[in-house]
């Protein structure tokens, strides 16, 4: 398991979503790394791109909604990284289509996204924490 406590930004709520997050691209990383049969492999890896795409777009949303409602002054910038984001997972989604399912390819990309959503959660998202206990 990648996730670690300290990634905790004392939110509940955006906790859990970032437990799961971690959850997910661990047993991604797990998949691609894997032995078994390309073709499962391939349904197995594409189902969980869908899942991210999909989650990161919900969890973002959350974080989003708790950002405007304490007022958070760095708003404008952390939608802006989010969106960023957004577009790099469906910008991959259709290269690995165009590379035919190469897991090399995926497995850099894993290591990309496992890389950003660290950075993200151990840096960024602490401020949001520390600004919604702040305020409450």
């Amino acid at each position: 398991m990648i996730w670690k406590d300290e990634y905790k930004i004392g939110v509940e709520l955006v906790d859990s979503q970032h437990e799961e997050l971690f959850r997910r691209l661990g047993d991604f990383i797990v998949t691609v790394r894997s032995e078994q049969d390309k073709e499962e492999k391939r349904k197995e890896i594409e189902k969980t791109l869908d899942f991210m795409g999909e989650y990161v777009v919900t969890h973002f949303n959350a974080e989003e909604a708790l950002q405007k409602k304490y007022n958070y002054p760095d708003y404008e910038n952390h939608h802006k990284i989010h969106e960023d984001f957004k577009a790099e997972i469906a910008e991959f989604k259709e290269k690995y289509k165009e590379n035919n399912y190469d897991e090399d390819f995926v497995l850099e990309f894993s290591g990309r996204l496992l890389t950003w959503l660290i950075n993200h959660v151990a840096s960024t998202d602490q401020d949001i924490g520390k600004h919604i206990n702040s305020v409450k």
